[in-house]
């Protein structure tokens, strides 16, 4: 997506909120379910849940040119990664149901489903492992059987697009906080899902590296992306849509920015704002 692209995002994000164009980013009329979870629970070994009781609907076509983006907000110990294993398959759920794209999350459905979902881990240095960052772009097309010459353009593409053309036969040690970041976003990416979920992707960022991956996020042409994360303010400038997690559920589920406002609220579910 160019640059021209983000800037008509941003205009008609503009409009909704001065309340001049009329949102459908929740109608389910106009748009397509991406991911579905029905009444979702985890508990780990003989322990009580974590997670009780889990339902929410996550719809491509929605507002904002066709691209939904999600904050999964929570104080720390309230489910975020669990759940987010949990859309992916790391961590089966105990009872319920996940659906991506209509396809039921099953052990049998698993690579199927993997297809379509593209997931940072918190680390990124657990997703970069090869000796040079271009090695670790073109290792997951290459294994999915894509050419070599068209995983090298690629990863290459991505590169250039994210800053990192000069980086590309380094090694990760040889990278800041932020490279490694963008560089595990690109290996992520050199796969071309439609999803895309990110646990804690500001993690060891300054602000600067901050503000460039929410740069680097506005231009990305996935369908849904749900990000969890602590920054408040960054999810802000990131995302339209939040569900938050406290005592096992989702307490709320609303557009960010009028819950933002709501300082109370959050601070009593254990999300200072302005901390």
């Amino acid at each position: 997506m160019g640059d021209r692209s983000w800037l008509d995002l941003n205009f008609l994000h503009n409009l909704v909120s001065a309340g001049i164009l009329k949102s459908s980013t929740f109608d389910p009329q106009v748009s397509t379910t991406v991911i579905e979870v029905q009444n979702l629970v985890y508990a780990y070994n003989n322990q009580e849940p974590v997670l009780q009781d889990i339902s929410f609907n996550l719809n491509a076509g929605d507002a904002y040119g066709g691209q939904l983006r999600v904050a999964l907000m929570g104080a720390t110990g309230s489910g975020k990664s669990t759940l987010l294993e949990n859309l992916i398959g790391l961590k089966p759920p105990t009872s319920g149901k996940i659906l991506i794209n209509g396809i039921p999350l099953e052990p049998k459905t698993l690579p199927q489903v993997r297809r379509y979902i593209g997931f940072g881990f918190q680390d990124a240095n657990d997703q970069l492992f090869m000796p040079t960052i271009l090695e670790d772009i073109t290792f997951g097309p290459l294994n999915y059987g894509v050419p070599p010459a068209i995983a090298i353009d690629r990863a290459r593409a991505l590169l250039t697009d994210f800053g990192l053309e000069a980086y590309a036969h380094r090694s990760t040690h040889e990278l800041s906080g932020g490279q490694r970041r963008l560089a595990a976003l690109a290996a992520i990416l050199a796969l071309e899902p439609t999803i895309l979920i990110l646990d804690e992707p500001t993690n060891g960022l300054d602000p600067a590296w901050r503000r460039h991956l929410a740069q680097v996020l506005l231009k990305l042409p996935v369908q849904v992306m749900l990000i969890a994360s602590h920054e408040l303010h960054w999810l802000g400038k990131v995302t339209q849509r939040a569900l938050v997690l406290s005592g096992g559920r989702i307490q709320i589920d609303s557009k960010i920015q009028p819950l933002l406002q709501e300082k109370d609220t959050l601070n009593e579910l254990g999300l200072p704002v302005d901390w």
